[in-house]
């Protein structure tokens, strides 16, 4: 009895190393932490795009940038619809000082979305395009997703202070922080897919 009940962690290991699914869930994450290198918040990155990356799918750089990108804009219009049922709360509350500090917010948080939607779009021109016009559509990209970065942010610099109190500030900042951090990674992985692609063709800039 003793001796089976020993041999029970070797038996679990054995099994463990032959498991395929382990194998491949293991070069998957392996895979998606080397390409999240390149951003800020890496274990973010490396849980949004794992669960798209398997032992016979490794997405292309431009495919982890895509799904980068449209996870970010999710979150963003799923952000937006919360801060402006927050809002409404407060005005129907008649909070007039809460209500404007998140309808200003709400403000910036909806041209971050529509930055980010135009930044998808953008994206998918791209790869239609193909060569043409790369240049000008990187630099649309790099434009629209850094002025999100500058949006959601400046919708938290608006509510970190004492403008708002209770359970609301933490839940508003958790989500447009996490946007934040979403639309940095993307940016970081747009960036290293077009160094990637302009190490391996010769792009003419228009």
């Amino acid at each position: 009895m003793t001796h089976s009940i020993l041999s029970l962690p070797i038996l679990f290991l054995v099994i463990f190393s032959l498991n395929p699914t382990v194998e491949c869930h293991s070069r998957a994450r392996a895979y998606v932490q080397q390409q999240c290198r390149s951003t800020m918040y890496t274990e973010l990155c490396v849980r949004t795009l794992l669960p798209f990356a398997s032992k016979t799918n490794a997405p292309a750089p431009e495919q982890l940038a895509r799904i980068s990108l449209t996870s970010c804009l999710i979150k963003a219009r799923v952000t937006k619809a919360y801060v402006n049922l927050v809002a409404k709360e407060f005005n129907k509350a008649k909070n007039v000082r809460y209500y404007e500090v998140v309808t200003d917010c709400l403000r910036q948080i909806n041209d971050g979305v529509s930055q980010i939607t135009q930044s998808v779009k953008e994206q998918q021109r791209m790869v239609h395009d193909g060569e043409k016009d790369f240049s000008w559509h990187e630099s649309n990209v790099q434009s629209w997703v850094s002025t999100a970065l500058t949006d959601v942010t400046t919708c938290l610099d608006s509510i970190s202070d004492k403008a708002i109190g209770g359970k609301e500030k933490g839940m508003i900042k958790a989500r447009v922080l996490n946007v934040k951090h979403l639309a940095s990674n993307a940016l970081a992985l747009f960036n290293r897919f077009t160094t990637r692609h302009r190490g391996s063709r010769v792009i003419k800039t228009p």
